[in-house]
């Protein structure tokens, strides 16, 4: 077995590099960590995540073999949040509720049709200490 810190970055193919940075800064608080022409990679706040967007021709929603991707709320009560600032960064709006009673969950999409997952999952008591 390799030890590893976990999945680190995604690079997407995107139409427009500083929207989908813009994006993601609106709904993530992302920062951007690189920045050329052609792309743009950016961290959200307290991760070792990365998120490439790379300029191409996407075809729009249409991710090929990325069925989506996700981000782990810190609090149940932020999801009502989410969707605003989602709606607002020109992003879309799936699906939402609940997988159980107390764990929410959304699914959208970012500009370029990518489908990512928003949710709170309640973390086990011998789980706890991996947070």
């Amino acid at each position: 077995m390799i030890k590893t810190f976990g999945l680190t970055h995604i690079a997407l193919k995107v139409k427009d590099v500083e929207r989908s940075s813009a994006f993601y800064k609106k709904v993530l608080g992302a920062n951007e960590m690189y920045k050329k022409d052609d792309f743009i990679q950016v961290q959200t706040p307290g991760s070792r995540d990365i998120i490439v967007f790379e300029k191409g021709n996407p075809s729009f929603g249409h991710a090929e073999n990325i069925i989506h991707f996700g981000f782990r709320l810190q609090s149940p009560d932020d999801i009502e949040s989410a969707i605003r600032e989602i709606r607002d960064a020109g992003g879309q709006i799936k699906e939402h509720g609940q997988f159980v009673p107390g764990e929410p969950y959304l699914f959208c999409t970012d500009p370029d049709g990518y489908e990512i997952e928003i949710w709170y999952e309640k973390i086990p008591e011998t789980m706890s200490a991996f947070q």
